[in-house]
């Protein structure tokens, strides 16, 4: 049974757009009124130097290029940066940056800290995006080990 009581880390799936914007406002509220820890999470998709540097058959990897790694970082320093200014005098808040698949990198990290609860921002793609693009939300919520709040894409003003 969840109760404010044993909810201590809550992990929050972070990129710079609204519907993460509206995650963290969530998950500050909620781990305001329990007492619980922020981890924020923000994952890239490993950039490669083109779609051909890699030959699959030869099992070859992808070939990382410094300079987006770098970019990726900066991103991710700013994101957060950002957020803790925000956010920081609500509630302790830790940063996790990793390059991958975002639904893995939000797993792991979550497994990796134990996380009691996680909460991820929808985009609210439907039908051939949707299918394009799958659901990095739906895909969490199927195999995270701990409840998974989801919160709806922004209403329009």
């Amino acid at each position: 049974m969840i109760s404010p009581e044993n909810i201590h880390r809550i992990l929050i799936a972070v990129e710079d757009s609204p519907y993460s914007d509206q995650a963290v406002n969530y998950g500050v509220l909620l781990a305001g009124s329990m007492g619980s820890k922020i981890i924020l999470v923000h994952a890239d998709e490993i950039p490669v130097a083109s779609p051909y540097s890699a030959d699959p058959l030869l099992n070859e990897s992808p070939v990382m290029i410094p300079e987006l790694m770098h970019i990726q970082e900066e991103a991710s320093k700013n994101l957060f940066k950002r957020l803790k200014q925000q956010h920081g005098d609500k509630v302790e808040i830790e940063t996790y940056s990793r390059i991958g698949r975002a639904q893995d990198e939000i797993l792991s990290v979550a497994d990796e800290c134990k996380a009691d609860m996680i909460i991820l921002g929808t985009h609210g793609r439907t039908g051939f995006d949707h299918f394009i693009s799958g659901s990095v939300s739906e895909s969490v919520a199927r195999k995270a080990k701990c409840p998974v709040l989801i919160i709806p894409k922004p209403e329009k003003k």
